[in-house]
């Protein structure tokens, strides 16, 4: 499987015969390269959303009508938007399993908050997720926003991801020293990539402080649209 950053807590995962794009906002995104878009969004099968944040789902309404892609995510958020923008949806919640593809998809919980911006103003987009996807001999835990949770005992326990993709900026997140306190306390990762960091002052972090607090454990920091072979 394949693992592009798109930089913030955007990805692109190509896994089993799924193209996945992960919270995609590249529009304003200040560290995503717009030249580069058309190769970012090529191909994507599906687009997977941990809730309604405009810096997660940024684009994903203009995508899923640009590719034909069908949005996966939380309910309510995708309900709405199979309604008012006639867009293709597959609306589940936490405890369900998806299909994209050959990857399993499992929706489970995150400790964050989740609105979307209708007519300039916030409304519900349902709750805040995580995902385990599971495919190609491997399970990758996607956290979403979040902060630590006793959850991810038992979400470790019995989804064993290997990878973990986990939020790492602070301020609206976990930052460095929370997310390697959680991966070390609940989790047995092989590898973990940090997201949600270094897009603006305010979420800047030294990667190299999950490095120390996490020995034999993978952490890649790739640059955006640098692709990593899982």
């Amino acid at each position: 499987m394949k693992l592009t950053w798109l930089g913030h807590a955007s990805f692109r995962l190509e896994i089993e015969q799924a193209v996945i794009l992960i919270d995609p906002w590249l529009s304003g995104n200040p560290v995503f390269p717009a030249d580069r878009r058309d190769e970012a969004v090529r191909g994507a099968t599906h687009i997977l959303l941990t809730h309604g944040h405009g810096d997660h789902t940024g684009d994903a309404v203009a995508l899923a009508k640009e590719l034909g892609a069908t949005v996966v995510g939380i309910a309510d958020l995708i309900g709405y938007w199979s309604e008012a923008e006639g867009l293709d949806g597959i609306g589940f919640n936490k405890g369900g399993t998806v299909d994209l593809k050959g990857a399993r998809v499992t929706m489970v919980n995150a400790s964050h908050s989740s609105s979307l911006m209708v007519d300039g103003k916030p409304v519900y987009a349902g709750h805040e997720s995580g995902y385990m996807i599971q495919g190609e001999g491997r399970t990758i835990y996607v956290s979403g926003d979040t902060d630590i949770m006793a959850d991810m005992e038992w979400m470790a326990e019995l989804h064993r991801p290997e990878i973990g993709i986990l939020c790492a900026g602070g301020h609206y997140t976990m930052d460095m020293e929370r997310a390697a306190w959680a991966a070390r306390r609940y989790f047995d990762f092989k590898t973990v990539i940090p997201c949600h960091y270094d897009t603006f002052p305010a979420l800047r972090q030294d990667p190299e402080v999950m490095r120390r607090a996490l020995p034999g454990v993978d952490v890649l920091t790739p640059k955006v649209m640098e692709a990593v072979e899982l």
